[in-house]
């Protein structure tokens, strides 16, 4: 199938027509119009500096449903022994630049780069992008961002400085989803570490019915109202 050019109108081909690897398109622009009529679709940037923009909607696509979160014993037990803390929304740049430097610090090619971090920065302003942070005596330690529209979360990267807090802030995000009544969180691709804590595969197809069912409008559900800061063992 063909990789269709985008123009400077806010339209997407149907995600069906995705190539195998899940190109869809290329060029466009990061305006928060562009980038929220892509995630009501499925529809992600994800590209390197050196390439114009591309899009992509993956099939099969990784999606957890905040219900299925698995935790183990070994992870619980350390929850209950750490003095780390978590809160949401409080250093969404400071986040999403971690991530994008701890895979440059293990020479792995990010795709969050500075165009991205100033595009995610503003959907964070506007009231659609959302971080959750892991402390540890005060220094940021873990953490992960990503788009919320309707009841689905869409989770795009995280990181871990000290072991675990990456899972610790995911932990804390479904614990606040749960409360906030998200049906569903977007995981994009599959990893182990991600299979490990219950997200599973669904097709292109399912996902789109989810995202219809569960994304009735493009705004945000409100702001999003939560504990400034909790311990592990308060979560």
């Amino acid at each position: 199938m063909p990789v269709f050019q985008l123009t400077n109108q806010i339209i997407f081909p149907h995600p069906d027509l995705a190539e195998d690897n899940g190109l869809l398109a290329i060029g466009g622009d990061l305006s928060a119009n562009r980038l929220l009529a892509g995630y009501r679709l499925g529809i992600f940037p994800w590209y390197s500096d050196d390439d114009p923009i591309l899009w992509w909607f993956t099939s099969p696509r990784l999606v957890l449903f905040p219900e299925d979160l698995k935790v183990s014993r070994r992870l619980e037990r350390y929850m209950k022994n750490t003095t780390m803390t978590l809160t949401i929304n409080t250093a969404f740049e400071e986040v999403i630049s971690a991530c994008a430097g701890s895979r440059k610090e293990q020479n792995e090619e990010t795709w969050i780069t500075a165009e991205m971090i100033s595009a995610y920065t503003n959907l964070h302003h506007l009231g659609y992008a959302h971080s959750v942070e892991c402390w540890d005596r005060g220094r940021l330690s873990g953490g992960l961002y990503g788009v919320a529209l309707g009841k689905v979360f869409f989770g795009e990267s995280m990181f871990a400085a000290i072991t675990n807090s990456s899972k610790f802030a995911l932990i804390h995000l479904i614990n606040f989803l749960k409360k906030n009544s998200y049906r569903l969180i977007d995981c994009q691709m599959k990893t182990a570490h991600l299979s490990s804590m219950g997200a599973r595969e669904l097709s292109g197809k399912e996902f789109q019915f989810l995202l219809n069912k569960y994304i009735q409008s493009i705004a945000p559900d409100g702001v999003w109202n939560h504990d400034t800061s909790n311990t592990l063992r308060n979560m």
